[in-house]
């Protein structure tokens, strides 16, 4: 069949937006180099109910000479021809990165337009840099870059991202930079769609320019920071599947982008690693934590391959639906929208 769109013009502006970010994003990994060798994305279409509620398309690349893991997914599914629907659409960029060499940090950059059957909508903006080896300028110019695009909102968000990314049982959190603006809507369409493209192309522009010379004058990379970018994919692997309301939403919603959806997921996780932390967990997410792990091979550092990430997709799907309480155990920021209900 056929993907349909919303007919929102709201909506409609939003999937333009988040589509030329898509090619700005996927052009500009694909133009870098390491040592002569690049990396290209191939295009993967994916359909909400053969179409009749849209779907989207990925640009994903795996094992390669600069990506272990890389996917950047445009979506957009609407319930125009539902009445009883209170959700009319939601169209979204979301797009992880996650470099082969251990000094080139990970990214996640996460912006989507929702909108209400009754006119009401917000963007909720995300960008935040996720290395393994920290590099301290690395870290300034990547908030230097999203202050400059949204200096009105930049402490606001900076404070909101460092809530959502904590990890309270580790006493730590995922990443060194985080800008999360949630249910954002100053009254003004315009100048809104026009913060969401200014915060897009300052986090790809930002990071593509952090990965430049990393690939281009690469450092031999040492055992002890390759032994930390598998136990940071770990913690990555963690929050993503534990604490990450996004990624659990898209798994209740719907099992027709499960490879999608844990897009996110780095290549390789320590499974004795995430075993030590189980004694941390209180219930019932010591259940999720040990289903995850029983699904990952039994070596030390564990490939996430495909059929690993639709059983893990599985394991979350099936750990809230048996405790539905458990998703008020997430990490939220300074507003919770209702996602699953809205697609209800």
């Amino acid at each position: 069949m056929t993907r349909t769109y919303a007919t929102s013009p709201s909506a409609d502006h939003a999937l333009a937006l988040v589509t030329a970010l898509q090619q700005r994003f996927v052009t500009g990994l694909e133009a870098l180099s390491c040592e002569g060798k690049q990396q290209t994305f191939n295009a993967v279409e994916w359909l909400r109910e053969g179409g009749q509620f849209g779907g989207g398309e990925r640009y994903e690349s795996a094992d390669g000479a600069l990506f272990g893991r890389g996917s950047v997914n445009v979506s957009q599914i609407h319930y125009d021809d539902i009445p009883e629907k209170k959700l009319a659409s939601a169209t979204a960029l979301s797009t992880i990165i996650h470099p082969q060499h251990p000094l080139a940090p990970s990214v996640h950059i996460h912006l989507s337009w929702t909108e209400m059957k009754d006119g009401h909508g917000y963007w909720r903006l995300m960008a935040d840099l996720n290395p393994s080896n920290p590099i301290e300028a690395d870290k300034t110019a990547f908030l230097a870059a999203l202050k400059t695009a949204a200096p009105e909102q930049y402490d606001s968000a900076l404070a909101q991202g460092d809530g959502y990314f904590e990890i309270p049982v580790l006493k730590r959190h995922r990443g060194v930079a985080h800008f999360y603006l949630e249910n954002h809507n100053s009254g003004d369409a315009t100048a809104d769609l026009a913060l969401a493209m200014r915060v897009g192309e300052a986090a790809i522009d930002g990071y593509l320019a952090i990965l430049k010379p990393h690939f281009e004058h690469p450092m031999p990379a040492s055992t002890e920071q390759k032994a930390a970018q598998l136990a940071y994919h770990s913690l990555y692997f963690f929050q993503v599947l534990t604490l990450d309301r996004g990624t659990t939403t898209g798994l209740l919603i719907h099992n027709q982008n499960d490879v999608g959806i844990m897009g996110s997921l780095p290549a390789y996780v320590d499974r004795q690693l995430l075993s030590s932390w189980l004694s941390r967990m209180t219930s019932p997410q010591d259940e999720l934590l040990t289903g995850l792990i029983d699904v990952l091979p039994a070596t030390k550092a564990s490939l996430v391959d495909e059929a690993i990430k639709e059983k893990l997709a599985e394991v979350v799907r099936g750990h809230y639906k048996n405790h539905p309480e458990a998703i008020a155990m997430q990490a939220a920021g300074a507003v919770i929208p209702a996602t699953v209900k809205n697609h209800g």
